[in-house]
């Protein structure tokens, strides 16, 4: 059950492929600024010689902490989950 100071808006669990074929999972309440800002290198660390990323997977909710868990569940996946998950992702957004 949320608590009464829950933080409610639009959040996003996403997964982006780096220039080099890897992946890196993150969440954010303003998904175009977050690609734009990793692709500026100004974004996580991880990524800053990856660039450019490409945007393979978004899932959107309505709770912070629903898209927090979300996040930790996603980067625990292994490399053969987070692929399945993506290719349902595109296949979704044809």
């Amino acid at each position: 059950m949320l608590g009464k100071h829950a933080r409610k808006g639009k959040y996003w669990v996403y997964i982006v492929r780096c220039q080099d074929d890897t992946y890196y999972t993150g969440y954010t309440n303003d998904l175009d600024k977050r690609i734009a800002l990793h692709n500026s290198g100004n974004g996580a660390k991880y990524l800053r010689k990856k660039l450019p990323v490409k945007l393979v997977y978004a899932k959107e909710y309505r709770y912070y902490k629903n898209a927090l868990r979300a996040e930790r569940r996603v980067k625990r996946l292994t490399q053969a989950q987070k692929l399945k998950l993506i290719r349902i992702y595109a296949g979704n957004t044809c």
